[in-house]
């Protein structure tokens, strides 16, 4: 008996029986996977794709709406040089769906977090900025009724321009003169004045049209300057408490402002019903869509 019962150690030894320090070792190691497993790592991923566009869409600020003393009810405001900084080059935004992916059998799973920030390479002659109203919830549409204050003339978008070759830069009349033939259709091609290559024969010609555009034109090009030339907004009554009990597209109404260039005044459109009104009241309004013509432009 006293044989079975030291063969009985010795096969215990050869297994490597456990002492409380090596149970409480691998007892502290599983609770440490487990607390890994509960964990979020959130991994940074960046990716570069270029591609065109038709519009901008900016975001709104969400902010609440109130009463004054009065009973009356304040409509929040925002600048657009603050909407446009998701176009900074700078601040991220649109974070997307956090996704779940299997790491290992012990790690339950590694949550990867993505957001977004863009940069813009060029603009183009006519930029449309598209502000982004309205928001579907599982139940209604809702319409943020902020004002997003504006500039009619002169809005400068140089600080949100980030081309590849650096800024431009404006020629001097003496360089013009020294250019060749050559060089002087490639500056206007450059800028889009292709037209000016017309019925010009002799040398002389195209430098004088060059220097009579780069005097001109190019500056305005250059500085990234528009001017609104269009502006269509969106009207429903706004009410603290009734959000969400009324489709703001089924009983709101659009109405667009536009210029006459011959004289420089601004009109308001409403289905048949015409009038004029003042840029300072169209900068203050709720725009929906917004139209600039960049300054030096061809008409």
């Amino acid at each position: 008996a006293n044989d079975d019962a030291v063969a009985v150690q010795d096969v215990d030894d050869r297994a490597g029986s456990d002492d409380e320090e090596t149970v409480e070792r691998k007892r502290q190691k599983r609770e440490t996977l487990k607390t890994l497993a509960n964990e979020s790592v959130t991994v940074e991923e960046e990716t570069t794709t270029e591609t065109d566009f038709l519009l901008l869409t900016l975001d709104i600020p969400e902010k609440p709406l109130f009463k004054d003393d009065d009973g009356g009810l304040v409509i929040p405001q925002e600048p657009l040089v603050n909407v446009l900084r998701k176009f900074d080059g700078v601040s991220f935004c649109d974070v997307l769906a956090t996704q779940q992916q299997q790491k290992s059998e012990e790690i339950d799973g590694l949550v990867v977090a993505k957001k977004r920030r863009y940069r813009l390479k060029r603009l183009p002659n006519y930029l449309i900025l598209h502000l982004s109203r309205f928001k579907r919830n599982n139940f209604s549409v809702e319409k943020n009724p902020t004002i997003v204050m504006f500039p009619v003339k002169n809005f400068d978008l140089s600080s949100y321009v980030f081309p590849e070759g650096g800024k431009g830069k404006v020629p001097t009349e003496e360089e013009v003169r020294n250019m060749s033939t050559k060089e002087l259709k490639k500056t206007l091609k450059k800028y889009g004045r292709s037209d000016l290559l017309e019925d010009v024969v002799e040398k002389s010609d195209l430098v004088q049209h060059c220097i009579d555009f780069i005097s001109t034109s190019l500056p305005d090009l250059l500085s990234e300057k528009y001017d609104l030339v269009a502006n269509i907004t969106h009207d429903i009554p706004a009410e603290v408490g009734r959000e969400g009990q009324r489709n703001p597209l089924e009983e709101g109404s659009y109405r667009c402002h536009v210029q006459h260039k011959a004289t420089g005044q601004w009109y308001e459109m409403h289905d048949l019903h015409v009038r004029e009104t003042m840029p300072q009241l169209i900068g203050v309004s709720e725009s929906y869509l917004l139209v600039f013509e960049r300054k030096g432009a061809k008409k």
